[in-house]
């Protein structure tokens, strides 16, 4: 268990301190990214069947306001879905650039050398080339698997997106007919009611006029 640190560690002074940068930005990166398929695995369906059962709750509307809040909570619900996409993929395009930092100061750390004792000393420009080659590799490393995997994230949240509005257009549509049931049923009833009276009043008519 002691050894697999002990070579992170001799990896990470190798890389010198830029790489030390590129690990803490992978660190955030994926955790934003893990975060994210929380949210689609297990926040998002909760979100959804709060929304469809906030909805079920609400007293008919017209057609053209139910459309509007329809509108609404599906922004919502894809705004979630979306959070956080921009900072990844901002910490993504960084990590290629600390890479060139690193590069950049790996090569002042030799040319020092170099300038210092000159080319006869390979062992101290060795330590500077491996400060200008491991942070290029690892900041490749972390921003190319971090991008295959905000694509994965950038594409599920437009799906769930879709899928909420076909469920909620859904079930707009049923409590539309069922509302039209209703509304059927009652005309029908206010029909025979009138038709009741009206024959009580003919019966009346008939019993004053006897």
């Amino acid at each position: 268990m002691i050894e697999p640190i002990l070579n992170l560690q001799r990896f990470l002074d190798a890389g010198g301190p830029v790489l030390w940068v590129i690990l803490l930005v992978a660190v955030v990166l994926w955790t934003l990214i893990i975060e994210r398929y929380w949210h689609h695995w297990r926040v998002f369906p909760r979100e959804l069947s709060a929304v469809r059962a906030r909805r079920s709750r609400l007293p008919p509307q017209e057609r053209r306001i139910a459309r509007m809040l329809l509108r609404k909570d599906v922004s919502e619900l894809r705004q979630g879905l979306t959070r956080s996409l921009t900072a990844i993929r901002t910490l993504i395009a960084a990590c290629p650039l600390l890479g060139l930092l690193g590069t950049v100061t790996g090569m002042i750390h030799v040319f020092d050398v170099i300038g210092f004792s000159g080319t006869g000393n390979p062992r101290a420009m060795a330590a500077g080339v491996s400060m200008a080659t491991i942070p290029t590799m690892a900041g490749l490393v972390v921003a190319l698997s971090g991008f295959v995997f905000s694509i994965r994230l950038q594409r599920g949240g437009e799906a769930h997106a879709r899928e909420a509005e076909d469920v909620l257009k859904r079930d707009m549509l049923e409590g539309e007919r069922k509302a039209g049931v209703r509304s059927q049923e009652s005309g029908v009833r206010s029909q025979e009611s009138g038709v009741r009276s009206k024959k009580h009043l003919t019966a009346v008519i008939s019993t004053v006029e006897q």
